[in-house]
């Protein structure tokens, strides 16, 4: 991955858990340079299409985050999110857990 990195514009760096074959990638850039924001959005979108595509995720352990929420869909399918929206609905009736940070909005049940 570090290779495909390097032709892109921001700095970056891989953090890897050899073990597992787990990952995480740190993009260093000035999100007032519109120019660097996009590039850092486009290496990110790259990077999750890339571990997709080769059957892997794109979250780690620590969950899914805001970021790359707009990906689930495509790497679990719409009936599996609808299933997590209610198992949430189950355990947090009130919505006060989390909200708007586990589920894609879009996703009905």
């Amino acid at each position: 991955m570090q290779t495909f990195i390097s032709d892109y514009l921001c700095s970056s760096l891989v953090i890897a858990h050899a073990g597992d074959g787990n990952f995480h990638t740190i993009i260093l850039f000035d999100p007032s340079q519109e120019d660097q924001r996009k590039e850092a959005e486009r290496l990110n979108h790259f990077m999750v299409h890339t571990a997709l595509s080769m059957e892997g995720t794109c979250t780690g352990e620590h969950g899914v985050g805001t970021g790359k929420m707009k990906y689930l869909e495509k790497e679990l399918g719409i009936e599996s999110l609808r299933t997590m929206k209610r198992i949430k609905a189950a355990l947090d009736p009130n919505n006060i857990m989390n909200p708007g940070k586990l589920i894609p909005p879009h996703v009905c049940i």
